[in-house]
C-alpha cells in the first residue's frame, strides 16, 4: 500500500528479544535526539494493548493466528504512522513487523513464512532502519526475572532462544544495525544518536529544499 503522500521522516525500529532493553533505549534515544533539534515521534507495538494481549495468547497455541492478530493491529495503526512520518523528522518504534517474523514466523513452515512476509509489507510501512539490541539469553532472562509483572506467554527460554536465532538471520539484511545490548544504556543511546542524528538532519534539509522549490 502507498499513502500517496510525501514522507518527511524516517522510520527506525528497535528490535530484540524480551529483556534486551528496548523500553529503556527508545524513550532515552528520543530525548537525546530532541535535544539535538529533531522532531521525534514515539510508537510501540502492539498499538492496541487488548489486541496485543489476544495475539500473545493465541500465538502461544497457534503461531499463524497470533501473527494475524498482530498484523491486524499493525494495519489499524498504519494511518497514524503515516501521519507521524509526515510531521516528524524521525519515528522511533519499539518493535515492528520484524517482531512478528521473529516470534511467530520462526515457528511457521517456509511457505507460510513467505506469505506472512507479504502480509506485513502490505499492512504497514517497512522501516528505513532496524536496530537489533543483541544480548545473551542468560542476561536477558536475568533482566526479565527482575520485572515486577507476570511473565508473558512468549517469554519462555525455549521461545526466546528460537527468536534470538530468527533475529540473527533477519539482521543479515542490509538495513540492520546490531548493537551489543549488554553495554550501559547511555552508551547505546549515545551511539545510536550519533548515527541517526546526522542522517535525519540531512533528510530534513532535503525535504526543506524540495518544499522551497515547489513554492
Amino acid at each position: 500500500m502507498n499513502s500517496g503522500r510525501r514522507r518527511r521522516g524516517r522510520l527506525v525500529a528497535i528490535e530484540g528479544i524480551d529483556g534486551s532493553g528496548k523500553s529503556t533505549v527508545v524513550p532515552a534515544l528520543a530525548r537525546v535526539l530532541r535535544r539535538q533539534g529533531l522532531s521525534v515521534a514515539l510508537r510501540r507495538e502492539p498499538a492496541d494493548a487488548a489486541l496485543g494481549s489476544l495475539a500473545q495468547r493465541a500465538g502461544a497455541l497457534d503461531p499463524w493466528t497470533g501473527a494475524i492478530y498482530f498484523t491486524l493491529d499493525r494495519f489499524a495503526a498504519r494511518p497514524r504512522l503515516v501521519r507521524d512520518l509526515e510531521r516528524h523528522d524521525l519515528v522511533l518504534t519499539d518493535r515492528s513487523f520484524y517482531s512478528t517474523l521473529a516470534y511467530q514466523g520462526s515457528s511457521l513452515a517456509p511457505a507460510q513464512y513467505r506469505r506472512l512476509v507479504q502480509l506485513q509489507r502490505r499492512a504497514t510501512i517497512v522501516p528505513d532502519r532496524v536496530v537489533l539490541l543483541q544480548i545473551p539469553l542468560r542476561e536477558a532472562a536475568r533482566r526479565r526475572a527482575g520485572r515486577a509483572r507476570s511473565r508473558a506467554p512468549l517469554e519462555g527460554s525455549a521461545v526466546q532462544r528460537r527468536v534470538a536465532g530468527a533475529y540473527r538471520r533477519l539482521a543479515r539484511q542490509g538495513r540492520w544495525w546490531v548493537v551489543d545490548a549488554t553495554r550501559p544504556s547511555h552508551e547505546i543511546v549515545g551511539e545510536l544518536a550519533g548515527r541517526l542524528g546526522p542522517v535525519s538532519r540531512s533528510g530534513r534539509r532535503r525535504a526543506g529544499s524540495r518544499a522551497r522549490r515547489r513554492r
